[in-house]
């Protein structure tokens, strides 16, 4: 089926090719026009150029584009993959982390949640709304995936700017629990209904059901789960923070220790310094091999020593942003269990303007959230803490808010404390300035 989707950021060596990878073993999409798309002519022309070698192998299944121009890439798009990042992603990202540590903020990690979390969408957000903005403009009819993080704080950006595109954000978090369900509960994933809801990075699985008979399996979940994970405790997924979370509020967080402890004043308390810094070395570290292999890649590709079978022959890489588009063109109504969307009256007692993590059902129409209704008084006491931040913190930005980007840090559960709000802000203006919007 033909259609023009637009791939930005596809300079990315491990963006670019992990979505390029899902496409080629999509038979539906099969005749469709791929544009890749990059500021970053240099990468850009390394991944089209494989690109190029891989379509010829199997026998020129797409139409392969590739412009910095990001209107010419976005005319007739019916269907936008974003995934962007600004600056040195890992030099910036450190910062995130030390900064506020080291003006007396509690904070874990600094990616997505906290004073770094914040940082880290004062950067991403104003350059993604220009994409969305033009998604509006030029394509407006187009369904537009994100993958940037902080992922609730960018759909929530992109849901106030542009309140009638059509969009999904998409994170892989879910997997690590996919991996032990099958394993605790004896049972073929492909049978199990997840039901998790919250916010991306701060969720928790509500519901687990067994496809075929309807059965409810969260007893059965609840009975192993504690003993299960704690004989298979990963300092860098399921561990002390999780633990505690599940034995205190009664219902299991999905996301990791390093993510879930973002949002929370006593993540440091159940967390090790040396983890978080391991691993960030260790994402740095990941996104280097990638980088290394696509390398590697087009070396042979220049020297004439090409696979014969090229990279993406087979498997594929875990995102969903391909099948998603094949639900929505074959009107699948498919099940998907872990997705960014506006809270429209599904979970009733978070703030309606927000972004959730929550089941969606996928077809023609695009998605649908699942409506749970009220979550329990105490995971939602949790979540909306951190609505109340991100409310305040894409505000900032929009209204271009010095004193709203201050306050956004300074009720941080992680500072709670204006001075020690203001010297983060104003060190980390001094180093990050050039990425930061014009505050006034």
């Amino acid at each position: 089926m033909e259609k023009r989707i637009v791939i930005v950021g596809a300079g990315s060596t491990s963006f670019g090719p992990s979505i390029l990878l899902d496409l080629y073993q999509s038979n539906i999409l099969q005749g469709s026009t791929i544009v890749l798309h990059d500021i970053n002519k240099h990468y850009l022309e390394i991944v089209f150029e494989l690109t190029q070698a891989e379509n010829k192998i199997h026998e020129n299944k797409f139409t392969i584009e590739r412009t910095v121009n990001r209107k010419e890439a976005l005319e007739g798009a019916d269907f936008v993959i974003s995934s962007i990042e600004v600056g040195d992603r890992f030099k910036l990202w450190r910062q995130d982390y030390e900064i506020p540590r080291k003006h007396g903020s509690t904070q874990i990690l600094g990616e997505c949640g906290g004073p770094g979390g914040t940082m880290h969408a004062f950067r991403i957000i104003p350059p993604i709304l220009e994409i969305v903005k033009d998604v509006d403009k030029i394509c407006p009819n187009a369904f537009f995936i994100n993958f940037s993080n902080p992922m609730a704080r960018v759909c929530l950006a992109i849901k106030r700017t542009v309140p009638n595109l059509r969009f999904v954000g998409l994170c892989h978090q879910i997997a690590d629990l996919n991996h032990h369900l099958p394993i605790m509960l004896s049972r073929n994933l492909d049978y199990l209904k997840l039901k998790p809801y919250g916010l991306n990075h701060f969720g928790f699985l509500m519901g687990l059901e067994d496809l075929s008979s309807g059965e409810d399996l969260m007893p059965d979940f609840n009975k192993v789960a504690l003993d299960y994970f704690t004989q298979h405790e990963d300092r860098f997924q399921f561990s002390k923070l999780t633990f505690e979370i599940y034995k205190r509020f009664g219902y299991f967080p999905y996301v990791s220790d390093t993510h879930l402890g973002e949002y929370l004043q006593f993540g440091e308390e159940f967390t090790e310094k040396r983890d978080m810094i391991d691993w960030i070395d260790h994402t740095e570290k990941g996104g280097e091999r990638t980088h290394n292999r696509i390398m590697r890649l087009y070396n042979r590709l220049n020297r004439g020593k090409y696979y014969k079978k090229g990279i993406f022959y087979k498997g594929t890489s875990g995102e969903r942003a391909i099948p998603i588009i094949e639900a929505i063109i074959t009107d699948k109504n498919s099940y998907e269990s872990a997705i960014n969307i506006p809270n429209d009256h599904i979970i009733d007692n978070l703030p309606q303007d927000l972004v959730i993590e929550c089941p969606v059902i996928v077809n023609k129409n695009g998605v649908k959230g699942v409506k749970w209704g009220n979550l329990p008084r105490q995971i939602a006491a949790l979540l909306r803490i951190e609505a109340t931040i991100q409310d305040l913190c894409v505000e900032a930005i929009l209204q271009n808010s010095k004193d709203l980007a201050i306050t956004a840090l300074a009720i941080d559960p992680n500072v709670g404390d204006f001075e020690i709000a203001d010297n983060i802000f104003k060190e980390m203006k001094g180093l990050q300035e050039d990425f930061l919007p014009k505050f006034r």
